[in-house]
């Protein structure tokens, strides 16, 4: 109930956030450079009125007025306020790239740490590409925004604004007409806005589809050439590559219509400042002087114009990218940690009471109860699709129960500390994943700062130390990305070798023994009696060899268990259990249970 509670009041919280407000949070952070870099600009945006002032003051008291003691000056003063307006706005510059590069670490470091706070159904729901794209190219996107467009947009408001409120100094009705041709400018980016966004919303959808079928294809390099299928995916790749290409062109097609516009708009400018300014020098209501002044300050008002189209564009390219990182980062995990987490040493005692869990509306488990005592050994058999795994994942919590509850120590898993749950089981997956690493590394991922003598203990109880050391360089060989390089009954003991080095109170073995030879699988078997009592061990199989020698045997199907007991009891049972048994053993299995039955007569 208290996790429920917690679930409703985090995805309550996360819809009142907007993508903009959650980027302004970062953005805040970084405040002071933003600030400091804002009033270096101002001051950049400032010193631009010197120059035409000065040119002004040249062409009536130097060229016409014949006052030449003042050329030397005015150059120098030329020269000096364009170095120290370059030196200031170098500096504003980097202030904009370092924040805008503190601004996309700690984003990407947040949406990474929510990435590993995620739960099975998410990564079930969402494609590794398209994660990876968030986190890649729309997070250069965001990037982008805060060193260039904000940075624009911040200097061509202020600059326009200097420009007019200076004309107006000049000439009153020049500026006036200046501003008329703003409103139009206007109205012409609010279309451009409307029509844009939806261009680069499809960018972003076809650029993480585009990225999501490369990355599976990489990863899936082995099977496509096992098929001889390199024709028919360079033909699929094509046409995500087509599709991507028709939303680039696409978009650039909307935006380049708006972008001739602003040009004529700044183009306009400069006929008034020549038509009407060229009249009223010719009727001698401004001097030459001031309309060099004015023209001076022209490309302050041109500038932005021209420009606007651009900062459109990639200011909806931000908005594209920030509401799909937002959207991962929002997406709160349905396994909540609970509001009050019990600490405790977890010991091993585990019971599952009338649990049931549905995958959407489709029912796996029904009404699945046992008890497991610490250091006893449980098997769980049964078809493909029965529920095995399942139970596993619930007492993990990667996810949670529908019904019913799970206790460890009499304690429900949802009350648990997460963390001490999960850090108390050691797991051999069914999917064995290897991280490019040393095998040492491999091995030792559960307690990396544990001594070598460790690891290698593992390694022999997983029956992995003999292949280890005939590798090159022994535990120190880098496996190659997935474990390539490895067969899969060595990548299976590595795994195994993961788990044991915990030293965890449960360990869970999930098929982990299926890509192994009988005599190595019989090795396993008995390096696991050697550490039989000190953990509760569950062992998932669909060879009877790996778990008859489990103090109880739980067999699965159409997620109920439907026979339990210990390996003789079963086989004495004649049930499903039974006929596997006689299935892998064939026609020695009914004389070796009677030898066991009569050896237990004895």
């Amino acid at each position: 109930m208290t996790s429920t509670i917690s679930e409703k009041s985090r995805h309550s919280a996360a819809r009142q956030d907007t993508p903009f407000s959650w980027f302004y949070t970062f953005l805040r952070r970084h405040r002071l450079k933003l600030a400091f870099g804002m009033f270096l600009m101002m001051i950049t945006s400032g010193m631009t009125i010197i120059n035409p002032k000065i040119q002004g003051f040249v062409v009536d008291r130097i060229i016409f007025g014949g006052e030449y003691q003042f050329l030397l000056p005015c150059m120098a003063a030329l020269i000096i306020t364009i170095l120290i307006r370059m030196s200031i706005f170098y500096g504003a510059r980097m202030l904009f790239e370092h924040c805008s590069q503190g601004v996309l670490y700690d984003m990407r470091d947040a949406v990474y740490r929510k990435l590993l706070k995620e739960d099975f159904t998410f990564y079930n729901n969402n494609r590794t590409g398209d994660l990876m794209s968030r986190q890649t190219g729309d997070m250069d996107a965001v990037r982008h925004f805060v060193s260039f467009v904000i940075w624009n947009l911040f200097r061509n408001v202020l600059v326009l604004t200097i420009a007019l409120v200076m004309i107006f100094f000049v000439n009153v009705r020049l500026a006036w007409l200046f501003i008329g041709v703003l409103p139009f400018s206007a109205f012409v980016m609010v279309l451009q806005m409307k029509a844009v966004g939806p261009a680069f919303d499809r960018i972003r959808q076809c650029f993480s589809s585009l990225n999501s079928y490369v990355q599976e294809n990489i990863a899936a390099n082995r099977v496509v050439r096992a098929f001889a299928k390199e024709p028919f995916e360079i033909q699929r790749f094509n046409r995500e590559n087509e599709a991507y290409r028709q939303s680039e062109l696409g978009a650039a097609e909307v935006w380049q219509r708006y972008v001739p516009v602003f040009e004529f708009f700044s183009s306009v400018i400069n006929v008034i400042l020549m038509v009407y300014g060229g009249w009223l020098v010719i009727n001698k209501q401004m001097t030459i002087g001031s309309l060099v002044t004015v023209n001076g300050f022209l490309w302050m008002l041109t500038d932005p114009l021209r420009q606007i189209g651009w900062l459109i564009n990639d200011a909806m390219r931000f908005r594209s990218s920030i509401r799909k990182i937002y959207t991962t980062w929002s997406a709160e995990p349905l396994v909540q940690p609970p509001a009050h987490p019990e600490r405790v040493k977890i010991r091993g005692d585990i019971a599952f009471q009338h649990v049931c869990y549905k995958a959407g509306f489709e029912p796996i488990l029904n009404d699945v109860s046992f008890t497991a005592e610490a250091g006893k050994s449980i098997g769980i058999i049964g078809n493909t699709g029965s529920g095995k795994t399942t139970i596993m994942n619930l007492l993990c919590r990667f996810y949670d129960v529908t019904d019913g509850s799970i206790t460890v120590d009499g304690h429900d898993v949802r009350e648990l500390d997460l963390y001490d749950l999960r850090n108390s089981i050691g797991m051999a997956m069914q999917d064995v994943f290897l991280f490019s690493d040393t095998i040492e590394g491999n091995i030792a991922y559960g307690d990396p700062d544990c001594p070598f003598e460790k690891v290698e203990q593992a390694a022999k109880l997983a029956d992995a130390d003999g292949f280890i050391r005939k590798m090159s360089e022994g535990y120190d060989t880098i496996i190659g990305e997935r474990g390539v390089g490895l067969s899969g009954g060595q990548k299976q003991r590595i795994s195994l070798a993961r788990a044991l080095l915990k030293d965890p109170a449960i360990i869970i073995l999930d098929d982990s023994t299926s890509a192994v030879d009988m005599e190595t699988e019989t090795q396993i078997q008995r390096s696991l009696k050697a550490v039989a009592g000190r953990c509760t061990l569950f062992i998932i199989a669909y060879r009877i060899s790996s778990v008859k020698d489990c103090d109880q045997i739980l067999v699965m199907q159409d997620g109920r268990i439907i026979e339990r007991g210990t390996h003789n009891e079963l086989v004495a049972q004649n049930g499903y259990y039974a006929s596997v048994f006689r299935h892998q053993y064939g026609e020695f299995a009914g004389s070796e249970h009677a030898e066991g039955e009569a050896d237990g007569s004895k």
